[in-house]
């Protein structure tokens, strides 16, 4: 069967066809984790790892609580990795929030054990804000939704720079 373009006519033998089949089939779930001081947002990846969407936000509890409760909805939604917000200053530099941040990821690395990494979170909350604020949503239902919003935000980014 002849090859066009790197594929073939259909019914012919295309060994990419096998490879994307196989893609497809792969479970990639990724959890989203926006640590804040009063609520933390959460956000899923699709199966295939690629889009972003908003999970949940749950309140800030003690640490060893918090991680417990974010390692069973790892578990329950057969996340494979777990991406954790890193506060940084816009000049780069880290605050006591980023201790408070690595301290989280390596309890959840441990908890889970799964794939934990940090993931720069400058101007997310900023940027659900803004989207927020252009979707009409009362000051109110806003701070409801900023954190998993803003966690969706930190996930897409993070699923997309992973696809470059």
């Amino acid at each position: 069967m002849q090859r066009a373009f790197g594929r073939s006519r259909v019914g012919g033998n295309n060994d990419s066809v096998a490879v994307a089949a196989l893609a497809v089939g792969r479970q990639v779930r990724v959890l989203a984790v926006d640590p804040g001081s009063k609520r933390v947002g959460l956000a899923l990846s699709d199966p295939t790892g690629t889009i972003a969407q908003a999970l949940a936000t749950v309140p800030a509890e003690p640490v060893e609580t918090l991680v417990a409760r974010l390692a069973e909805i790892a578990a329950r939604n057969e996340a494979k990795e777990i991406v954790v917000g890193l506060p940084r200053r816009m000049d780069g530099s880290f605050g006591p929030e980023a201790k408070a941040a690595r301290a989280l990821a390596g309890e959840l690395r441990r908890a889970s054990r799964l794939r934990v990494e940090l993931v720069d979170e400058r101007l997310t909350t900023a940027a659900a804000e803004k989207s927020l604020l252009a979707g009409g949503l009362r000051r109110d239902k806003r701070r409801a939704s900023i954190d998993r919003v803003a966690a969706t935000l930190l996930l897409q980014s993070h699923l997309d720079r992973k696809r470059v």
